[in-house]
């Protein structure tokens, strides 16, 4: 059974950083785009960030020039390096991804994936 475990998040103070990670494990065959979103009560889940396997990255324009998503391919992990960030900022992040991979009825397919969610508060 492929799981996404997230860590890093927490309460920062306005203009400073955290970096948020997400690791992917089971039986993962290929994995093709990562990617953060996140949540706010009331308010639909958004994207953040994404990265491709051959490392094409996209962000929302809201974090353009503040956050960093980058990918340790043979960790099957992603990261994002958030910084100035602002009380906007806070949300409930969840990590994604496409993953070949082998489901427990034995068939392999591409499936998404999501993390359990972290929250993450900017606030002094």
């Amino acid at each position: 059974q492929v799981q996404l475990v997230e860590s890093g998040g927490g309460l920062v103070q306005p203009g400073g950083s955290l970096r948020l990670s997400c690791g992917a494990s089971g039986s993962i065959f290929s994995i093709d785009t990562m990617g953060w979103y996140r949540q706010t009560p009331g308010k639909q889940r958004e994207l953040v960030a994404n990265i491709t396997s051959d490392n094409f990255t996209r962000y929302a324009d809201s974090v353009k020039g503040r956050f960093t998503i980058s990918r340790d391919n043979a960790k099957n992990t992603v990261y994002l390096q958030m910084s100035r960030m602002r009380p906007e900022d806070t949300a409930v992040y969840y990590c994604s991804a496409e993953i070949v991979a082998v489901r427990p009825t034995g068939i392999m397919g591409r499936f998404d994936y999501w993390g359990q969610g972290t929250q993450v508060t900017v606030s002094s």
